[in-house]
């Protein structure tokens, strides 16, 4: 399985940046795992269209709250039922527009309160890494 981050926007702040790329390399420990930053919901849409296979979903505080474990329990769900690719698509500070709306409809939420795009972003990107060190037996998430 693959994952694959989808950002609008680029990530600008140089300590979150690197903080999102620690994590990343950490994660692709476990599975390959690609970051990419594009203009707009527009291109966003491209990448989306270009596999259609994947499984998609965006970044939004009314999507479906999970805990740690119950994140880690889902990703090793779709693991093991040879999901090819998960899609993480995180907005910028303009949130999405309607159309990536429409054509996304799986939805998650970091937390009800709400996060700057970039720190929403390293926060996605550290719960993955844990997601997969639950799902390890490693001691990182204790």
């Amino acid at each position: 399985m693959k994952i694959r981050l989808l950002m609008l926007g680029k990530t600008r702040g140089p300590e979150t940046g690197a903080i999102l790329a620690e994590y990343v390399k950490r994660i692709g420990r476990s599975c390959p795992i690609e970051v990419s930053e594009v203009r707009n919901g527009e291109a966003a849409l491209k990448k989306l269209d270009a596999d259609r296979a994947a499984t998609s979903l965006l970044l939004d505080a009314g999507g479906k709250a999970y805990d740690s474990t119950a994140f880690a329990k889902w990703i090793g769900e779709m693991r093991d039922r040879g999901t090819r690719e998960i899609i993480f698509v995180c907005g910028d500070a303009d949130g999405f527009p309607e159309t990536l709306r429409e054509r996304v409809n799986q939805r998650i939420s970091l937390s009800t309160m709400t996060y700057s795009h970039e720190l929403a972003r390293v926060m996605l990107a550290e719960q993955i890494y844990r997601a997969f060190a639950i799902l390890s037996g490693s001691p990182y998430p204790k």
